[in-house]
């Protein structure tokens, strides 16, 4: 398993706070004090997971997470961003960009460490190369959808909301589940946000859309 972790805080004292909860974790550390340093990281190694501080001198936490969703080298790397309990909306809007889980300043160390265990856990579990159902195909080597051959172009969200369904296959989804798994988070407009895309994904998949069926006042799951 990849435990190269890569910190990006300008804040030092969090910053050695992390690395020392890390690396008694038996994890791999690297830490940088902001964006440029982490690129040139990124062109040596890829990481198991980035920590990303939002508020940072120069170019912010937010900028280089959709950097790093936008590069395909980059865009299945797995972020957790950290913030101020202040700025959580900004955490909120992290999440939207596609980052996997956040974490409020002040913070404890067994919280931390299991926050981090958690979104490497999920997302180092072994995947077939290819998810299938009927004439749908997700290529998760190259993160590609497509119908009938043809490419089906979908927002990051709507990637992992149809691979999901596809896992669980006749398996009933609710809208709070779909938030847990996809967004990380539940908040009052929650099933509205599930509704449009789900609404998206299947414009886009045209008739293939069809097999993603609405249970009523529960989910979505994806069947005959």
């Amino acid at each position: 398993m990849n435990k190269l972790i890569y910190i990006v805080e300008d804040d030092t004292s969090i910053m050695e706070l992390e690395c020392y909860a890390l690396i008694n974790s038996d994890f791999n550390v690297s830490a940088f004090g902001g964006a440029a340093d982490l690129y040139s990281a990124l062109e040596k190694n890829t990481p198991a997971l980035i920590i990303l501080d939002i508020m940072l001198p120069g170019e912010d936490g937010l900028s280089i997470l959709r950097k790093i969703r936008s590069t395909p080298l980059y865009k299945n790397i797995p972020v957790i961003m950290v913030t101020a309990k202040t700025s959580e909306i900004d955490a909120v809007k992290g999440l939207d960009m596609g980052a996997d889980d956040y974490i409020t300043k002040p913070f404890g160390v067994m919280e931390f460490i299991s926050r981090v265990k958690a979104v490497i856990r999920r997302t180092q579990t072994v995947l077939t190369d290819n998810i299938a159902y009927k004439d749908l195909l997700i290529d998760e080597a190259k993160h590609m959808v497509f119908v009938n051959g043809n490419e089906v172009e979908l927002t990051y969200k709507e990637y992992e909301i149809l691979k999901l369904l596809i896992v669980n296959k006749n398996i009933v989804l609710t809208r709070d589940k779909l938030m847990e798994r996809i967004w990380g988070y539940d908040f009052e407009q929650g099933n509205r946000t599930v509704d449009v895309h789900i609404q998206s994904l299947r414009k886009k998949l045209g008739v293939a859309g069809n097999y993603i069926k609405t249970i009523r006042n529960v989910g979505y799951k994806i069947s005959d």
